[in-house]
């Protein structure tokens, strides 16, 4: 009988999991583009300005009207995470409610609203506003989006490294947790990278998407003003992004992780033995029964060097950690790392090329590299995806790192049963969105940017 109890709990415990790695998986769908195409939309209507040329105002009309309908899609997908702390992670909301409850309510009221709201100005208050004033209305667009985007981060950064609470009375997983200090939790250093980390890729997404279009139009041959708009601005906007989230925020992300989660970087790099002048591993299998990389493409001393500088540092090894300790599911950790750091590599390449060809006034009659940039647009989804999995998946099996595991955070009254009928309703509800989203972005980039200035 307690063997049976014990199978449904885990049962319960990883659909549990799976409901909200899919829901929040597809949610973030849409504020990463949402958060680069603020930035974008700000950098068009400056352009505009400063240049008086209607293309560069009719493109942020444009621009604005895919970030509406991404918006519309973001906060539709993302009620259903909120819910689930209550209905799914009852003992978390209990125990870490009084830290991130209020954090992610400023989210919703200060960020949510300010973006709202002027997103409308900007839509629909133009002619009113005066340029100055609408250009003011992107701009707090803008920060609304970036202002939300920290404060998610810094609630999940809370749950990577705790900080700001009385350790002493975090022991005990049925105490509430209460928070000492706002300016620790709010300035957490963990926060400072991952976010930085994060925003950049958001830009990525967004310069790919943008480029991919404009590439669309010029191999069309239609919209072709547009077209060089777009593959110009997502090119070089892209290219920063990707160098500055290689190194410093890549960097950076990485060393808090060998700080404060050293058993997660040894399962993300593959290293199951302490050594001295650590390798990284281009590429490999993970091999949990004989716990070793097969077919290992090593880079001898780079790990070593990449965490502590110094060629010959020892890294610590999984073999150091007591493997209750060990993240629960190495081998996906290790892809997820693995495929976002690859994917990195060849964004810098792509975009390193097409950076190149547009300064030597050639790219726009580059068809072969304007059909990789088109081609690339599902790959910034994938990489920030894999992104994501490797932080969360990293911090396994805690929930709140060091503090309380993830088994001890769930809602003893929710069955396997209730998570796994509510899991297929949001799939089929969000494949219904997905069919809905794809239809209106479609029109909307088949009307593309000139039906607007008939308006």
């Amino acid at each position: 009988m307690l063997g049976n109890r014990l199978i449904l709990m885990e049962d319960a415990l990883l659909l549990a999991r799976l409901q909200f790695a899919f829901t929040i998986m597809f949610h973030y769908l849409f504020p990463q583009l949402t958060m680069g195409l603020a930035l974008l939309i700000v950098i068009l209507k400056v352009l505009f300005i400063r240049t008086k040329k209607l293309s560069y105002n009719h493109a942020a009309q444009f621009w604005a009207r895919i970030f509406a309908v991404n918006f519309a899609m973001g906060v539709v997908t993302g009620i259903p995470m909120e819910f689930q702390f209550g209905t799914n992670w009852a003992r978390f909301s209990v125990f870490a409610g009084g830290i991130i409850g209020h954090i992610l309510a400023m989210e919703g009221v200060f960020a949510f609203f300010l973006e709202s709201a002027f997103l409308g100005l900007f839509l629909f208050g133009e002619r009113r506003l005066g340029q100055v004033a609408h250009l003011f209305s992107a701009i707090f667009v803008f920060l609304g989006s970036w202002l939300s985007g920290y404060l998610i981060i810094i609630t999940n950064a809370w749950m990577q490294h705790p900080v700001g609470i009385d350790v002493s009375a975090a022991s005990d997983p049925n105490q509430a947790l209460e928070l000492i200090s706002f300016s620790a939790l709010f300035f957490n250093p963990w926060a400072i990278w991952q976010y930085l980390h994060n925003m950049l890729g958001a830009v990525v997404t967004s310069a790919f998407v943008m480029a991919g279009t404009g590439a669309y139009y010029l191999l069309s041959k239609r919209d072709e003003t547009y077209g060089k708009i777009f593959v110009r601005l997502g090119v070089v906007t892209g290219f920063i992004a990707c160098l500055l989230l290689a190194f410093p925020t890549g960097d950076g992300q990485g060393k808090n992780v060998a700080q404060y989660q050293p058993q997660t970087l040894a399962a993300m790099e593959g290293l199951f033995e302490t050594k001295k002048s650590a390798e990284m591993i281009l590429i490999g299998q993970p091999d949990m029964e004989k716990l070793r990389i097969d077919n290992p493409i090593p880079v001898p001393g780079v790990l070593s060097f990449l965490t502590y500088q110094r060629w010959n540092a020892e890294v610590k090894g999984l073999d150091a950690f007591d493997r209750k300790d060990w993240p629960t599911n190495i081998p996906l950790l290790y892809y997820s790392y693995h495929i976002m750091v690859g994917l990195g590599t060849i964004f810098i390449a792509v975009l390193g090329i097409a950076f190149l060809l547009l300064r030597k006034e050639r790219l726009f009659k580059t068809g072969w590299l304007l059909w990789i940039l088109m081609l690339c647009v599902p790959l910034p989804y994938i990489a920030n995806t894999a992104g994501w999995m490797t932080a969360e998946l990293g911090r396994q099996p805690w929930l709140v790192y060091g503090i309380l595991r993830t088994a001890d955070g769930t809602s003893p009254l929710v069955s396997a049963g209730n998570s796994l009928f509510t899991l297929l309703g949001f799939m089929g509800m969000y494949a219904l969105l997905s069919l809905i989203f794809i239809f209106v972005i479609s029109k909307e980039i088949s009307n593309g940017p000139e039906h607007l200035s008939h308006h």
